[in-house]
């Protein structure tokens, strides 16, 4: 069984950081594709970030590039996003997930986590 668990979600200030953690188990970690995708109150999901686990290929959305980076650690099966200079646009339901589409990711297709709450307030 695919679990993902997602944590490190909480409150900051705009220009603060964050990482969030995303414990992965029940297939194989290491080869494929992981995504973050966040969903802001009253709106649609957002693939944010990609990373291929065994070559350490990335993508990020415009939204998030030059302050956001993804990264793996394939000996722990876990998955991170550190975000840099956050803004309240940022804040969303931060959720991992795998083999989804980056363009139309839907949260009926594919395998996701529970989700973490960042919220960016003064």
């Amino acid at each position: 069984e695919v679990q993902l668990t997602e944590s490190g979600g909480g409150l900051v200030r705009p220009g603060g950081s964050l990482r969030l953690s995303c414990a992965a188990s029940g297939f194989t970690f290491s080869d494929g594709w992981m995504y973050w995708v966040r969903q802001a109150p009253g709106q649609g999901l957002e693939c944010i970030s990609a990373i291929a686990t065994r070559t350490g290929t990335t993508l990020y959305a415009d939204s998030v590039k030059g302050r956001f980076a993804i990264s793996s650690d394939n000996a722990k099966n876990t998955l991170y996003l550190t975000m840099n200079s956050l803004k309240t646009q940022d804040t969303a339901m931060y959720y991992c997930a795998r083999d989804i589409n980056w363009a139309s990711p839907q949260r009926d297709f594919g395998d996701w986590g529970q989700g973490t709450q960042v919220t960016v307030s003064s």
